[in-house]
């Protein structure tokens, strides 16, 4: 896929959109954002309005820099500050305590606020231009599968969007790390584009990882990142026999299949083939979910990777896709 990159009008006009109150799809290195002036109460409103997400459900602000940061938060732990030197601009969110700038709608009425600096150009740029923070979850309606190109947003949110700035696809194509800082041990929230490993070497301790928090933070309701298509989770050596008994049944049944079994003959409708490199499985994991439901798949079987680098990030998408869902 060709990589598009917007145009210094597009980010100027985007910006624009924010100042004035609007609403602007943007790229960042995970996932597409849905992005409002994070100090604008209505147009932060009008993000959960379109998005269909729960009010209480806080919001990622973006700024521009580290050096931003303490406009945004109460106090910069020294331990915050130090993940903020070695991952920023990168796929890491930090919790801390909120900043009298945010408002509380973005923040989902707390007191504590999850605020990165994404590592994308265009990103950046819009940050620049608009001179302000952008409060943003993912550019999809609440629950669904996160895009990961300007055209996944188009199709999802269609005319709900003011503008759409495109950035190409997606490089990490899963969500951010969340680590709560506020305290004097920091913990993981939500496993994401930074691993548990790289951040245990930068502060020399093991981190927890939480499904659940004191703090509520974005990607922790038991079904999110799901597609139409319901998704079963098996044993990797039971993928293929589990994807043929339900396409028996009935099912037009789609296979996430593992690497392992790269070369079993599987009957389905249809087979995505799990790329080896973790990297590459999480830059295409919502693309294939997508893939599947555009093929018309009401089930897909698939497997967890092993829980370390990025397949913790992954195992986690994966079981909150195949989470019970609000009718069930």
């Amino acid at each position: 896929m060709e990589k598009v990159t917007a145009t210094n009008s597009d980010i100027e006009k985007a910006a624009g959109v924010l100042r004035a109150g609007g609403l602007v799809a943007f790229p960042t290195e995970t996932v597409y954002g849905l992005g409002a002036n994070a100090e604008d109460s209505a147009a932060v409103a009008r993000v959960f309005q379109v998005k269909g997400r729960p009010p209480t459900h806080p919001l990622i602000v973006h700024i521009g820099g580290a050096e931003h940061l303490g406009e945004w938060v109460e106090d910069v732990p020294a331990t915050a500050r130090l993940l903020a030197e070695r991952f920023w601009p990168g796929p890491l969110t930090l919790v801390l305590r909120r900043g009298g700038r945010v408002s509380l709608e973005a923040t989902g009425g707390l007191e504590t606020v999850a605020v990165r600096v994404p590592d994308h150009p265009v990103a950046l740029a819009l940050l620049s231009a608009f001179g302000g923070g952008v409060a943003g979850p993912s550019a999809n309606r609440f629950g669904s599968v996160s895009p990961t190109t300007a055209n996944d947003v188009r199709a999802e949110l269609g005319d709900a969007v003011d503008f759409v700035l495109d950035g190409g696809p997606c490089e990490v194509g899963v969500e951010s790390t969340i680590v709560d800082a506020t305290g004097e041990i920091p913990s993981v929230l939500r496993p994401g584009g930074v691993t548990r490993e790289d951040l245990e070497a930068v502060l020399g301790r093991r981190l927890a990882v939480h499904s659940t928090s004191r703090i509520r933070v974005p990607g922790q309701h038991p079904s999110h990142y799901a597609p139409r298509a319901r998704v079963v989770l098996v044993e990797p050596e039971k993928v293929v026999t589990e994807a043929e008994l339900a396409q028996e049944l009935g099912h037009q049944v789609g296979v996430f299949l593992p690497p392992s079994f790269a070369d079993a003959p599987v009957k389905a409708h249809a087979v995505v083939a799990v790329p080896d490199s973790m990297v590459a499985y999480a830059r295409g994991l919502y693309g294939f979910l997508r893939e599947l439901d555009q093929r018309g798949c009401d089930l897909i079987v698939a497997s967890l990777p092993v829980e370390e680098g990025l397949g913790l990030a992954i195992a986690n998408r994966l079981r909150r896709a195949a989470g019970p869902r609000p009718s069930e």
